[in-house]
């Protein structure tokens, strides 16, 4: 129940930052527990998918790094969704950097990975979010 509300709480002030992060209000939260051994290349893999962000005109990605009380190791806020040109440029960028995809990514990503939950947020404030209740 604390952790749930730790959780809660980190992430509402994470969201205070999202719209730094793109134009768009809907944001994905990444929350991953890395597989022993694995934190330094899974770190790695990230920084290659930045500069495949980069390179297609996006930001970097979010990070977070545990730094002490609950389980995971990672957490991630980027963009939920992009556009058609914005996914066609990111395609070309990982196609160049030798990122693998479909398939071929979930199975090369899932050997870093012991746990990770993705949740869909919209980044507001209360007031904002309020007003949809009046």
């Amino acid at each position: 129940m604390i952790g749930g509300f730790i959780a809660a709480a980190f992430v509402a002030g994470v969201l205070a930052t999202a719209p730094a992060l793109a134009d768009s209000k809907d944001m994905v939260i990444e929350i991953y527990r890395i597989a022993p051994g694995k934190h330094e290349q899974f770190l790695r893999q990230i920084a290659l998918y930045d500069q495949a962000n980069a390179e297609a005109g996006l930001a970097p990605r979010q990070l977070f790094v545990h730094q002490g009380g609950a389980s995971w190791d990672f957490l991630i806020l980027q963009p939920a969704h992009h556009t058609a040109e914005v996914s066609e440029k990111l395609d070309a960028a990982f196609k160049k950097l030798g990122i693998p995809q479909g398939a071929k990514f979930f199975v090369a990503f899932r050997q870093l990975i012991a746990d990770h939950t993705d949740t869909n947020v919209e980044a507001t404030t209360a007031a904002e979010y309020l007003k949809k209740l009046d």
